[in-house]
């Protein structure tokens, strides 16, 4: 397979998510005396998130890291687990193989402030992904790549508004997760109504139907849930179905019966961070810093969200979705 220039991929990459809308012949030819392009030479790099293998989202993570390291020719080891103290020593592990990047996912990041602090130390870069943004810089990292929670957030509670929700259930599905409570808070502070939250637990979604179709049946008031995970949508759906309620559901994040429902009209709409990328864009970042000393996002995060998913494109997002890149 031949070799592609990292600096052209990227540009390809930005052109997919509207930085650029011309193609690529002509920058495959460099100007006359201008420096070519630097080429992948090789390296290791780890991804440790969070979320664990088979879970919708973050299975399509893993896929734009393995895609990034398949074109330009680089090591990628994904390994994911929800419990931060198993997190944190896998980011050690990487540290003693001295990899060449890093890329972490912080749900919960003062776990894992120590073990990023000894990869910074061990002058490995750091790239953050999804969450914990706020804490990046100040951990060491070279960027983050994910969505703003707190706008997402609010551009699902203004979404929600417009349909007329007046007393919003929001489903948390992990405790400790800061990026779920911006959400929350984010949609609050749009909304102009109340919202309330549930604590619910992802790895039992039996009990999550039961526990939201219980509280609707309780609480007539209750018009609206917004569920934070894909999987906790479809068990949100089929709790407004089992309580014969006519809540409105929304979500962040998609899967497959996401798209489903959504084209169905059972589900608003879902709130989109286009988490392909925030595999993709890591291992590229990181191999350009390898390879060129490049840093992208002058200290601030490169935003790869909020967009909407809504019945108008949900037919051309499901076919997206089942090539698992969205």
């Amino acid at each position: 397979m031949r070799r592609t220039p990292i600096v052209l991929a990227l540009v390809g990459v930005l052109a997919l998510t509207g930085c650029s809308s011309s193609g690529g012949e002509g920058a495959q030819s460099a100007a006359p005396g201008s420096a070519a392009a630097p080429a992948a030479s090789g390296g290791s790099f780890a991804v440790i998130t969070h979320g664990g293998a088979g879970d919708a989202f973050w299975d399509v993570v893993k896929n734009g890291a393995e895609a990034a390291g398949k074109q330009y020719g680089v090591k990628v080891t994904y390994q994911g687990d929800g419990d931060p103290a198993k997190q944190s020593q896998l980011i050690d592990q990487a540290v003693s193989e001295k990899v060449d990047g890093i890329v972490v996912s912080m749900a919960n990041p003062d776990a894992l402030k120590e073990s990023i602090g000894k990869a910074v130390a061990a002058r490995i870069p750091v790239v953050t992904i999804n969450s914990g943004a706020d804490s990046s810089k100040a951990f060491g990292a070279i960027t983050h790549v994910g969505q703003s929670e707190d706008v997402a957030g609010r551009g699902a509670g203004e979404q929600l508004k417009a349909a007329g929700v007046t007393k919003l259930l929001c489903v948390v599905h992990e405790a400790g997760n800061v990026g779920l409570d911006q959400r929350c808070k984010g949609a609050e502070q749009t909304l102009g109504g109340t919202v309330e939250r549930l604590q619910v637990d992802v790895a039992n979604l039996a009990d999550v139907t039961s526990k939201v179709t219980a509280k609707l049946q309780s609480d007539k008031q209750v018009n609206g849930v917004l569920a934070l995970n894909p999987a906790v949508a479809v068990a949100a759906r089929d709790a407004i179905r089992d309580s014969g309620a006519q809540a409105k559901l929304a979500t962040f994040d998609l899967s497959g019966d996401v798209v489903a429902a959504i084209k169905d009209g059972e589900i608003l709409f879902a709130v989109d961070q286009q988490q392909y990328l925030q595999g993709y864009l890591p291992i590229t970042f990181l191999t350009l810093y390898k390879d060129n000393l490049n840093t992208v996002g002058g200290g601030l995060p490169v935003n790869t969200g909020p967009g909407f998913v809504t019945k108008d494109n949900a037919e051309q997002v499901a076919k997206l979705a089942e090539a698992g890149t969205r």
